[in-house]
């Protein structure tokens, strides 16, 4: 199967933090950026390898700023890496404060997604073909995430 560069698979969601999307501190409820997260991630998974997806997984989350009532969150997603079946995709989260235009990264991620095929059954995916320093560097690092995933899963099974 031929590899697709990375760029096909980028994509960018903004939107406007109202009222109803905070909590009582005026900032964004976590849940809602990870509802942001996991869209998008599917959106690019879905343009690299124009199938349906799943999540598969979700690596670990950390909120590193508030985005606040008013600013506009900003999400930027890319697929850095594929096995057989799965794709890894990473997402940036950033605020923006439109009034001064002071940008803020927000969180970052990393999730796993599986093609699937007419049958509902996995489907093997592209390679990626990483062109950027910053997709060269996920690239680069991401069978080392694997592996992790890998043992993870293996643990939390062996423990039932």
């Amino acid at each position: 199967m031929q590899g697709k560069p990375a760029s096909a698979s980028r994509t960018v969601m903004t939107d406007l933090v109202l009222p109803p999307d905070t909590n009582n501190y005026g900032t964004i409820f976590g849940g809602n950026v990870m509802a942001y997260i996991d869209k998008i991630a599917s959106i690019a998974c879905m343009r690299h390898a124009r199938k349906p997806v799943v999540t598969a997984s979700s690596d670990s989350l950390d909120f590193l700023q508030p985005v606040r009532v008013g600013e506009a969150i900003r999400l930027e997603a890319f697929v850095t890496w594929t096995h057989h079946t799965s794709m890894e995709v990473f997402v940036r989260v950033e605020s923006e404060n439109l009034l001064t235009g002071e940008v803020c990264l927000t969180a970052t991620s990393y999730l796993t997604f599986v093609a699937l095929g007419s049958d509902g059954r996995p489907t093997p995916v592209p390679p990626v073909i990483p062109e950027t320093e910053e997709e060269k560097r996920h690239f680069a690092t991401a069978p080392a995430r694997y592996e992790m995933r890998k043992r993870r899963k293996a643990s939390r099974f062996d423990s039932l």
